[in-house]
């Protein structure tokens, strides 16, 4: 796990110069590769990459990148694991070059060390990048310089595990795995998006392929860029990437043409392929363990690893003392009947805020999503342990575990109720006070105890199940902060071509497949896959998500519904595999989120500091916001008339943001 950057200037570029700039933007980056730093400069062709090094394989000096191919063609700055790097090795040896590359008159060896970083190299030379990029398993970003032919190529894993920036800035062409090494070059300008803004309120997140800044993109998962640089600069500026793995024609064709075997069938064949992927991804020469929740998802994979391990697995999870927010014991539990070295840590609210200001600096645009910060916490603990740590993400978009999907049934019915009827009651509801709502929902309860603020989050619900027009609509309800944000960002617009630039073409009839392929396609990398590779890397530590290994993703897909929801329970399918090693009594219990207590924390110890934030001032100062509507909403959140507290987490991640922006300028 590494970090890449680098840079092509068409004018006034000498090697000296370049060879420091590029040095700059990799030490904004040393946190993801605190082991080694490189630089590789051509003269020639304008164009620097740098590369900082965290050592997982081939921990000797034969892993150093940039990497030049054997035959001194390729130039790579790698960022990721490639799993199958060994069988690729073996396949390539079978069809060595003929003839064989020499130097100076003596035979080039085929290897010089056993990094995938090589592997890939030599892939290249014989396959092809499109062919070799198909044959991998992993995740990765990739800047790959052919010296030869000129031409630059970016690519990126199937999912996108591991980000990527790029884009012009003036007229010269910057790239690397976070802003900060980009906004190190002379040239980068940094002009906000306000567009960009409104999409950020919608999502908590930015998604791809926008990011915070205009001119500068994320690379799409799946796909791969190529910048001849023999051309003038609006050609490249209009370059397209290209795909390689379509998650959309994965999904559509699995749901056309299903597994067509016994339930046991499908248990066994999905067992056996976890098994492979975990086997492959503990692959490493450090220390290697898990994180593990005590939920289905990290509970299955820890539970494949330690079956395939002959010394107990090191696992790590984290606890905090206020009620609702604790499954630590859970984890304790799976970890002792699974035998795991097991290590827990309980974080004070007080240490938890200290994340706090770190967040601007770390996710480098604004990010909301608030279990970033007990995501930090166990990635800090468990480097103090290991190197890699494996992560049970991506079982919900794959199995169908949200709760939201759940609610695909009841619009099912309540869509055959005219639309403009149902408009109409959603009114009425938004109309009603929250506190007449709590008492309503209690009394429906028969007065059992529920939790604070639960009628009005029933009847937000309600509002929106009832208000809906479609399944697209149904599913940005449920996902969506705030509907309208343009209404909030003082001169922003959210871009309509959105979908159509992610490559969104879902025409699944039923719900929840369109919501569990929304989620892939865009919650999955923008959020989850974010906030896990950030959080980690700002540890220097390497996560690794074995449910994404393509070929799960690809089982998981051509299962019917029928094996992911049955008789009420999400990830059923999921849920018998794991039963094979865990008991089902330590497993079944109500779904809960990574989570903290954030609404209270906001109306208490951290008051002050979101006064700070949101002052009138400063926000008319910044002009980036409607001031009345954002303190009207933490007026509301702070007499407990509303619980606000995931919009106002959006502003103030946002205004976090900035002020960090302030501190690096």
């Amino acid at each position: 796990m590494c970090g890449l950057t680098g840079f092509w200037q068409p004018r006034d570029f000498s090697a000296d110069a370049a060879e420091v700039v590029a040095e700059k933007m990799a030490e904004r980056i040393a946190h993801r590769g605190p082991d080694d730093m490189g630089v590789w400069v051509d003269e020639a062709a304008g164009i620097a990459l740098a590369h900082r090094r965290l050592s997982i394989l081939d921990l000797s000096p034969a892993g150093h990148q940039p990497m030049v191919s054997a035959s001194g063609r390729y130039v790579i700055a790698f960022n990721g694991e490639i799993y199958n790097h060994i069988e690729m090795r073996k396949e390539l040896e079978q069809i060595p070059p003929s003839p064989p590359l020499t130097k100076w008159g003596e035979v080039i060896p085929l290897w010089r060390g056993h990094s995938d970083t090589e592997t890939l190299l030599a892939g290249f030379e014989v396959w092809g990048i499109e062919a070799t990029l198909k044959k991998t398993v992993g995740m990765f970003a990739i800047a790959l310089w052919d010296r030869s032919e000129r031409v630059l190529t970016l690519a990126r894993d199937r999912i996108g595990e591991k980000p990527l920036y790029y884009g012009f800035q003036n007229d010269t062409f910057v790239f690397g795995s976070e802003l900060k090494a980009l906004k190190a070059h002379p040239d980068f300008v940094g002009e906000i998006d306000r567009d960009v803004i409104c999409l950020y309120l919608r999502h908590c997140t930015i998604p791809a392929p926008y990011s915070i800044y205009k001119g500068i993109k994320k690379l799409l998962p799946g796909t791969y860029l190529q910048l001849p640089f023999g051309r003038d600069v609006d050609a490249l500026r209009a370059a397209s990437p290209k795909v390689y793995w379509s998650l959309a024609e994965v999904a559509t064709q699995g749901v056309a043409d299903p597994f067509a075997g016994s339930d046991a069938d499908a248990i066994a064949a999905l067992d056996s392929q976890l098994k492979q992927s975990i086997g492959l991804q503990m692959m490493a020469d450090v220390p290697l363990g898990a994180f593990l929740s005590g939920g289905v998802d990290s509970s299955t994979v820890v539970a494949l690893m330690q079956a395939q391990s002959a010394r107990p697995v090191k696992t790590f999870s984290i606890g905090f003392d206020e009620q609702g927010y604790n499954e630590a014991g859970y984890a304790k539990a799976v970890a002792q009947h699974l035998g795991t070295e097991h290590t827990e840590l309980y974080v004070s609210s007080a240490e938890a805020m200290q994340v706090i200001p770190m967040l601007g600096r770390m996710y480098d645009e604004p990010f909301a999503d608030s279990s970033q910060i007990p995501t930090f916490l166990v990635a800090q603990m468990a480097r103090q342990h290991v190197a890699v740590s494996l992560s049970g993400d991506a079982g919900d978009e794959l199995f169908c575990g949200y709760n939201r999907y759940a609610l695909a049934d009841t619009w099912a019915r309540i869509e055959k109720v005219p639309f403009g009827f149902r408009r109409v009651a959603g009114r009425l509801i938004k109309s009603v006070a929250p506190s007449t709502l709590d008492a309503f929902f209690k009394q429906a309860a028969n007065f059992v105890t529920l939790p604070v603020n639960m009628g009005e989050k029933l009847g937000k619900l309600a509002a929106r199940l009832i208000s809906v027009d479609g399944v697209d609509e149904l599913y940005y309800s449920l996902v969506s902060e705030i509907d309208h944000s343009e209404q909030v960002v003082i001169g922003g617009q959210e871009p309509a071509a959105w979908l159509t630039e992610v490559g969104i073409k879902s025409s699944f009839d039923d719900a929840k497949l369109h919501m569990m392929f929304m989620d892939a396609m865009t919650y999955l990398p923008d959020d989850i896959l974010v906030k896990v590779d950030r959080a980690a890397m700002a540890n220097s530590l390497e996560t690794r998500v074995p449910l994404l290994d393509h070929r799960v993703v690809e089982l998981a897909w051509s299962l019917p519904m029928s094996m992911k929801i049955r008789d009420g329970k999400s990830k059923w399918i999921l849920r018998q595999v794991l039963y094979q090693y865990v008991p089902k009594q330590l497993i079944e219990r109500p779904k809960a989120g990574f989570g903290i207590p954030l609404g209270d924390w906001l109306r208490g110890p951290l008051r002050e500091w979101v006064e700070g934030l949101l002052d009138e001032r400063r926000l008319q100062q910044e002009g980036y916001f409607n001031v009345q509507f954002v303190r009207a909403i933490w007026q509301a959140h702070l007499a407990g008339k509303r619980n606000n507290q995931a919009l106002l987490w959006n502003l103030l991640m946002f205004q976090e943001w900035l002020e960090e922006q302030k501190r690096v300028a």
